[in-house]
């Protein structure tokens, strides 16, 4: 996915957009960026490849010669940025997170014009940030290009553009992003992760709506674009992605997991009652504080059967390789004999999607002496790849484990099916966790409904996106 900071200020401040960017790490692992202006030295940008390095070792060089009364700083899942434009709307740095699924299309139409032509990355794309640009500067002004931009692009996009005395932020049309902007004595900040403003002295002033476009000076906080009406915030954000300490839309990330694991355990104890085992764990890390609320609702003792190694492998998915991935994974896993030998233990994890680490993680437990392991998922199973935000993206959607074992069970009519194998409490649902128990070597296997999880956000239903569990925008 991908995450910005960006700041203006009456002083110099890279460090809080170099430690804001950084707060945002979690969002992303491939590219990070920095640009930074200076009425002096102008426009200063830096970018690397953050795939094996973190962000805050690769950019403390560049930091020693960059300064700037306003900043951007971006992680990026994606493509290089933040990128330096100019054009009859000026000169101006622009950073984008958000998926483009109607890009070809939209680089023909713009090819049609004649005259534009496009600097295509290593993989033979185009950057989606350059291709946001040229959509904007279609327009006769900034904003009114945001708004075209984000009309034509099928997918989502939530923009931050810096100008030598201002940050304009448009958060995407629906909102599936949450946006905030934070205020202190020497200015003002953006960012998507909330927690990242706070900690740097910022106080919380002001929340983007879903399309809305907000303009940050030394006036301070101007509307440029009102709201939309129609919010879809990712419900991942909270299971997932998004770090505890973050608020999205006034609820709290480790809140929210703590509740969800508590009615995943109730609405458990309902139908076919806990499963009596010594332990109830976590999948580090975000699986934590789900387990955590799963333990104290069941009853049953909370304790980590195995640590991740962090200090050297922060981020199991860092390698483009698959293979170097999976082995990563089982190489951070130190166990605990202590707490696994002949033990029954309950797993809880914020997700299944393919499911490769999972099995590894059981074996690698039963392995190390473990009597039983029984396995919930925070979330529903995962039924789609994200179109949004690249949550769940993948190649193909055979590649989704719950996708996979329908197509083994009814080939293509399987897709008829879905909401039923969705259901554990339908005969298709219960055919699904069976089977994955099968493959999987987990003693019971359970989902958090997708009631359950909305009961834990707190919100309106029809105010967060549950695309990936459901297919329905």
């Amino acid at each position: 996915m991908g995450g910005f900071f960006g700041a203006f200020s009456s002083t110099n401040c890279k460090y809080d957009v170099f430690f804001g960017t950084d707060y945002h790490s979690h969002l992303g692992t491939k590219i990070g960026g920095l640009v930074f202006y200076e009425k002096d030295a102008g426009y200063q940008r830096q970018i690397h490849s953050i795939e094996n390095t973190p962000f805050r070792s690769k950019f403390e060089k560049d930091l020693e010669t960059m300064n700037g009364t306003v900043g951007v700083g971006c992680i990026s899942d994606t493509d290089p940025q933040p990128l330096l434009v100019r054009s009859h709307l000026g000169l101006f740095a622009i950073s984008t997170v958000g998926i483009i699924n109607n890009a070809e299309e939209l680089v023909d139409k713009i090819f049609i014009q004649k005259g534009h032509q496009f600097m295509l990355m290593s993989s033979g794309k185009v950057n989606s940030t350059e291709l946001v640009a040229k959509l904007i500067n279609q327009c006769d002004n900034i904003v009114d290009g945001i708004r075209y931009a984000q009309e034509v692009i099928d997918g989502s996009c939530t923009i931050l553009i810096m100008t030598p005395d201002s940050l304009i932020v448009a958060r995407d049309k629906v909102g599936r992003l949450p946006v905030v902007i934070g205020k202190k004595e020497t200015g003002y900040c953006t960012c998507i992760e909330s927690f990242a403003c706070q900690k740097l002295g910022y106080e919380l002033c002001y929340n983007i709506g879903p399309g809305e476009i907000v303009k940050i000076d030394g006036d301070g906080i101007e509307q440029l674009s009102k709201p939309g009406d129609k919010m879809r915030v990712c419900a991942f954000m909270w299971t997932y992605y998004g770090y505890p300490n973050s608020n999205y839309e006034g609820v709290n990330v480790e809140v929210m997991r703590c509740k969800n694991g508590e009615i995943m355990a109730r609405d458990e104890d309902l139908m076919d009652g806990v499963p009596d085992v010594d332990y109830v764990a976590g999948v580090p890390d975000s699986g934590v504080p789900h387990a955590i609320g799963y333990a104290n609702m069941s009853g049953k003792p909370f304790a980590r059967p195995f640590i991740k190694y962090t200090p050297t492998w922060a981020r199991s998915f860092t390698p483009s390789n698959q293979e170097m991935r999976n082995l990563i994974a089982e190489m951070k896993q130190i166990p605990v004999p202590e707490i696994i030998e002949d033990k029954k233990l309950l797993l809880v994890d914020d997700s299944i999607v393919r499911g490769t680490q999972l099995r590894e993680t059981v074996d690698f437990l039963y392995h190390s002496g473990a009597k039983e392991v029984h396995m919930r998922s925070a979330c529903p199973p995962i039924m789609f790849s994200c179109k949004y935000l690249n949550f769940s993206r993948s190649n193909s959607e055979m590649d989704l484990l719950a996708r996979r074992i329908i197509q083994e069970k009814e080939g293509e009519a399987g897709k008829e099916h879905i909401a039923e194998y969705a259901d554990c409490r339908t005969e298709r649902g219960k055919c699904l966790l069976k089977t994955i128990c099968e493959q999987m070597g987990f003693d019971s296997l359970g989902y958090q409904s997708l009631d359950g999880l909305l009961e834990a956000i707190g919100l309106d239903r029809d105010k967060v996106c549950t695309y990936c569990w459901t297919g329905k925008e």
